[in-house]
C-alpha cells in the first residue's frame, strides 16, 4: 500500500502575511476569505494579510485565521485531483481535518474554533508553556513531578523524538524547565502562548465547550480522520464530539499519530497551510517517509 494522507498545523504556524501570494493568483478562493469575514463578523483576511502581529497571535483570532488558510490552500490542492485516503492535524489542525473530511462545515468549524480560542485565552491564566529537546518522555515525567511541589506541569505535546512541550502554571513551569536541564536537556525554551494548553488546567473550558460542540452538526467523515490525541480514527460523530471536547486537557501524541498512520500503509503525508513545522516532526519520526509541503506559490 503507498498511500497519501494529508495533515494540517495548528497553533503557531501562523505568520503576517499568510495567504496573501495566493489570494492575489487565484481569484476563484477570494468568496472563502469573504465568507470567513462574514461568518465571524470581521475582516480576519485583512488580519491575516497585514496584521498587526499582535492581533493575529491572539488565541480566539489565530485559530479561525489558520483554519481559514488551510481550507483556501486545500481548495487549490484539490483543482490537481491529488488522491488522499487519511486527514490528521495536530491540536487546531483537527478542525481543518475535519472540514476536508466533510465532516463539519466550514462555517461551523469557524465560529467553533474561535469559541475554542476564547475559552482556552480566558482558562489559561498565568500558565505557561516550554518546548524541552532531546529529553526523552519518562525524564520529562520526573521533572513534572518535581516540580509539582510548586504547582501543577505537565506534558502537553509529544511532537517527535526529542521534542516534548510541557504546559503548567508559571512558577512550576519554570522549577521543571530547569530541572530538565539539570537532567541534561540540550535546550528548553518558553513558548510565546497565552496560555497552559493541553493540560488539566484547561479544565474551566471543558464543559462550556461541550455544551456548544452538541448544537453543531456533524457528519460521517468520507475519509479517515486520525485523532491527534489517540492516533485512533474518528469514524462516527459520537467519537469526534468526545474527542474534541477532551482535547482541551489531552496531550497531543503526535508520534502516535504518525506512527499508526504508517502502520496503516500510508507513506506520503502533505502538509496542507501555513507553516512547515509537521512537516519537520514527520521527518523526526520516520526517515522513510515522503513529506510536501503545500503551503505557498512555489509549493
Amino acid at each position: 500500500m503507498n498511500s497519501t494522507a494529508l495533515v494540517f498545523p495548528g497553533q503557531g504556524s501562523q505568520f503576517v502575511g499568510m495567504g496573501k501570494n495566493i489570494y492575489q493568483q487565484f481569484p476563484e478562493i477570494h468568496s472563502w476569505f469573504k465568507l470567513a469575514d462574514d461568518v465571524l463578523g470581521f475582516k480576519i483576511s485583512d488580519i491575516c494579510f497585514d496584521g498587526p502581529e499582535l492581533e493575529l497571535n491572539k488565541t480566539s483570532i489565530t485559530q479561525p485565521a489558520i483554519l481559514l488558510i488551510s481550507k483556501v490552500f486545500f481548495e487549490i490542492f484539490k483543482k490537481h485531483q491529488w488522491n488522499f485516503e487519511a486527514v490528521s492535524g495536530h491540536s487546531l489542525g483537527i478542525y481543518s481535518a475535519l472540514v476536508v473530511a466533510e465532516a463539519i462545515k466550514f462555517e461551523d468549524a469557524l465560529l467553533l474554533v474561535q469559541f475554542r480560542g476564547q475559552l482556552m485565552q480566558e482558562a489559561g491564566g498565568q500558565g505557561k508553556m516550554a518546548v524541552i529537546l532531546q529529553l526523552d518522555i519518562e525524564k520529562i515525567k520526573a521533572v513534572c513531578q518535581i516540580a509539582s511541589s510548586v504547582g501543577v506541569v505537565e506534558p502537553a505535546n509529544v511532537n517527535c523524538p526529542g521534542q516534548i512541550v510541557i504546559a503548567g502554571e508559571s512558577k512550576a513551569l519554570e522549577m521543571a524547565c530547569q530541572e530538565a536541564k539539570k537532567m541534561g536537556a540540550k535546550r528548553v525554551l518558553e513558548l510565546p502562548v497565552s496560555g497552559p494548553f493541553h493540560s488539566s488546567l484547561m479544565k474551566s473550558a471543558v464543559l462550556p465547550f461541550w455544551d456548544r460542540l452538541k448544537k453543531v452538526s456533524f457528519s460521517t467523515p468520507i475519509k479517515k480522520v486520525y485523532s491527534d490525541t489517540t492516533g485512533l480514527i474518528l469514524s462516527s460523530s459520537d467519537k469526534i464530539v468526545e474527542n474534541l471536547a477532551q482535547q482541551l486537557t489531552t496531550p497531543v501524541q503526535w508520534i502516535n499519530v504518525i506512527q499508526e498512520m504508517v502502520q496503516d500503509g500510508y507513506t506520503k503525508f502533505v502538509e496542507v497551510g501555513p507553516g512547515k513545522v509537521l512537516t519537520g516532526l514527520i521527518k523526526k519520526i520516520n526517515a522513510q517517509v515522503e513529506t510536501i509541503n503545500f503551503n505557498d506559490m512555489n509549493s
